[in-house]
């Protein structure tokens, strides 16, 4: 299991994801799924991946050496691909070339093709932009009205997105809510933990203007949790019990 989520406000894109892994509970391992590729002033691209580790690794290599484009009969890699939507359109091939290989193995043992990708970024004078990809390698995009994107365990994290985020938001509280997010993600759900990668990209500077990870030792990240938790004990104190609560 995983919790990525992909903010895209008028300032530019936050992306944010989790790094465990799990083959049971006595077997946690922690692997990096926010990938950053960038060429400083050229181009810079993110991506999350939620699923099954094997194919994403598989998709993620696949990308970066390359896949033959039908209709132009170049090979297309992150570093060359004309747009973000061009971008998009070379995962999504690289999806489908993995279940070509893999899916019918998997199938015959039970196994569903589980993989779903988060990527933005910005490729030199085009828009910002946001894409979620699923198992097959169709997408869609992240718009105003819809300035976010979830892949992995979303159900936790969304509540506070859905009050919280819009298309106005300034970056910052953008990253500040979702990683709150995340942390509202981790404290529900034992498959979701620490280190969590963060990766911030404004609009129109063609590089990452973070890319960090933050783990267990991290004083902002423990300060943000006590915050958030003083805050909700806090605020249901201060709102007036409802009328009915005399019966009780």
């Amino acid at each position: 299991m995983t919790y990525c989520v992909g903010i895209l406000v008028s300032g530019g894109l936050v992306m944010i994801g989790d790094t465990r892994t799990n083959a049971g509970i006595d077997n946690i391992a922690t692997f990096r799924k926010l990938h950053l590729f960038e060429t400083p002033g050229e181009r810079v691209v993110g991506i999350a991946t939620s699923g099954n580790l094997s194919l994403s690794q598989s998709v993620l290599s696949l990308v970066n050496e390359g896949i033959l484009n039908p209709e132009t009969g170049q090979i297309e890699t992150l570093f060359n691909v004309p747009t973000m939507l061009a971008a998009a359109h070379l995962i999504g091939r690289a999806m489908r070339k993995v279940y070509e290989i893999d899916g019918a193995a998997l199938e015959e043992h039970g196994l569903h093709f589980d993989m779903k990708v988060l990527l933005g970024g910005q490729i030199g004078d085009q828009p910002l932009r946001l894409f979620h990809l699923y198992s097959e390698g169709n997408s869609i995009e992240a718009t105003p009205d819809t300035p976010y994107l979830q892949i992995g365990e979303p159900k936790y994290g969304k509540p506070i997105l859905d009050r919280a985020i819009s298309h106005e938001v300034e970056i910052r509280d953008a990253l500040k809510i979702g990683l709150i997010s995340m942390d509202s993600t981790l404290q529900s759900n034992l498959s979701v933990g620490l280190p969590i990668d963060i990766l911030v990209i404004r609009r129109g500077e063609l590089q990452a203007a973070v890319y960090h990870r933050i783990d267990d030792h991290d004083e902002y990240f423990r300060d943000l949790r006590e915050r958030w938790s003083k805050a909700l004990r806090a605020a249901h104190q201060s709102i007036p019990n409802p009328p009915y609560a005399e019966l009780l």
